[in-house]
């Protein structure tokens, strides 16, 4: 269930939330090729199909920041903000990915607001933290911390 805050007073209000999990989003071989081809990493692992078929894992496996990048889509998906001017991502901190996804698998991200404090002009500071949940995985795909401003 998507939470919605309004304005900068509300965003402070989300310190210590969890927001629960997104909704299931399948990893396909278009969505790795496309990647590998935004991104110009087309390394075999990830695009071989033929090749990777006799590596490691039997099959490709998605780039870990193309996981990452879904974070900002999938965040959406659990919390709206209204009522500010802007919202800017700061940074992402201590980025792990301790469980390669196979293509075919499929990713949901939980998510919680660690922290919110006051930054330059007015703004807030979010801390999120980000784990991309591999489905049927012991281990997570991506554990991550990501900064987001946001300003009247």
């Amino acid at each position: 269930m998507t939470v919605t805050v309004h304005g900068i007073p509300e965003i402070k209000q989300l310190a210590g939330r969890d927001l629960g999990h997104s909704a299931w989003k399948e990893v396909t071989q278009q969505l790795i090729d496309t990647f590998a081809d935004v991104s110009g990493d087309h390394q075999w692992i990830h695009t071989d199909t033929g090749r990777a078929a006799h590596g490691p894992y039997g099959r490709t496996i998605a780039h870990g920041y193309m996981i990452l990048s879904w974070g900002i889509p999938m965040f959406a998906e659990l919390l709206q903000v209204t009522g500010v001017g802007m919202a800017l991502n700061y940074g992402v901190d201590k980025v792990r990915f301790p469980t390669p996804v196979p293509v075919g698998s499929r990713i949901r991200l939980h998510a919680s607001i660690t922290e919110v404090h006051e930054v330059k002009r007015g703004g807030v500071q979010m801390h999120r933290a980000f784990t991309f949940e591999l489905e049927g995985a012991a281990k997570p795909a991506c554990v991550a911390q990501s900064l987001t401003h946001f300003y009247p």
